[in-house]
């Protein structure tokens, strides 16, 4: 296809009170160098990250305007002269943190995080380095895809990278957004035991169809640690994805079997509050702080889910021209799943 020349682009500008969202009609489509790759976007995805920035709550360093959302998953229509990773017509998905190939992350690497230090997935085109896309998993939609590179990969490497899940485990996810639910059907198809809380008991329902087996409304069961330990026979779940912070990060640690493993990937409630070290110590306790992950473990959990022909869940799809609504459908709490803008 013809490479445009212009765009429609949203984007962030700074305002007294965090950012504004704008679509700008014109903006110009870079060419892609070398090693590059230009992607004409299908899709993209919502994050609670997302909605921090708009309200000035996540720092993203000096920048006055930056084109928001890190996910996305689009078609190649142009590549770079020396790009021998992918093809044009391939359809691909965007990595979070551009820079972080494998191993661990540098003290650099979330200055090259998409919707944030970087423009990010809420444009039309994006011209991208060949190594910061991959190939959509098969058997899913570029709406499905555009789910994968936040909230799955952060559920993946804190259950799976970081965590060591193993079949026959017990792993508690808190709530039905993007990263538990993801948690919830990583870890049921991986052979685990799965607990989730929520104040909900129609998502604690929907919950149950993805595979959970024990649900609970912390609203009538405060004490959800107690009923935690009492479902699993008194040992403890072996992996918590933490998203509740202060609030909840007290009653997960005791909840945690010996040997368990907390993933703390959000602060929900705010951030803060004793660690118990003693008890830590004598239980073998494992916390990690989890930022996503990076390409190769990316490769990974789209291996995993192809083999299980896993569908992320959607809980809606707003077009191009609405994404101010779908900020404020995510922003109201509600959803349970991924929150999408088609961009076709």
């Amino acid at each position: 296809m013809e490479i445009p020349v212009r765009q429609r682009q949203y984007q962030f500008h700074k305002g007294p009170q965090g950012y504004d969202l704008r679509l700008i009609d014109d903006v110009t489509v870079r060419a892609p160098g070398p090693h590059e790759v230009l992607v004409r976007v299908m899709a993209s995805s919502l994050n609670r990250r997302d909605l921090l920035i708009h309200r000035g709550l996540y720092p993203i360093g000096d920048r006055d305007a930056v084109v928001p959302l890190s996910d996305g998953a689009g078609e190649v229509v142009a590549i770079g002269s020396s790009v021998t990773r992918v093809r044009s017509g391939d359809r691909v998905v965007a990595s979070f943190f551009q820079a972080w190939l494998d191993g661990r992350p540098v003290a650099s690497t979330g200055a090259s995080a998409l919707g944030g230090a970087l423009d990010g997935m809420l444009t039309e085109y994006i011209t991208l380095h060949e190594t910061g896309v991959l190939q959509c998993p098969s058997h899913l939609s570029f709406e499905e895809a555009a789910t994968l590179p936040c909230a799955a990969l952060t559920a993946w490497n804190g259950l799976f990278t970081c965590g060591g899940l193993r079949r026959g485990d017990y792993a508690l996810l808190q709530g039905t957004g993007g990263v538990s639910i993801f948690g919830l059907q990583f870890a049921a198809l991986a052979g685990a035991t799965v607990l989730l809380t929520s104040s909900s008991d129609g998502k604690l329902a929907r919950a149950r169809g993805l595979g959970a087996t024990h649900l609970i409304n912390y609203r009538t069961t405060p004490d959800w640690d107690r009923a935690a330990l009492e479902a699993t026979a008194g040992i403890g779940v072996h992996h918590v994805l933490e998203v509740g912070g202060i609030g909840t990060l007290q009653r997960s640690l005791a909840a945690l079997a010996h040997g368990g493993h907390i993933a703390i990937i959000g602060g929900l409630a705010g951030f803060g509050g004793e660690i118990p070290s003693l008890p830590m110590i004598g239980h073998s306790t494992r916390v990690s702080g989890i930022f996503v992950g990076s390409r190769a473990d990316f490769v990974q959990m789209n291996t995993f889910i192809e083999q299980h022909v896993l569908r992320p869940v959607i809980d809606r799809v707003f077009d191009y021209t609405a994404a101010p609504a779908a900020f404020e459908h995510m922003e109201a709490g509600d959803h349970f799943g991924k929150v999408v803008i088609r961009h076709g």
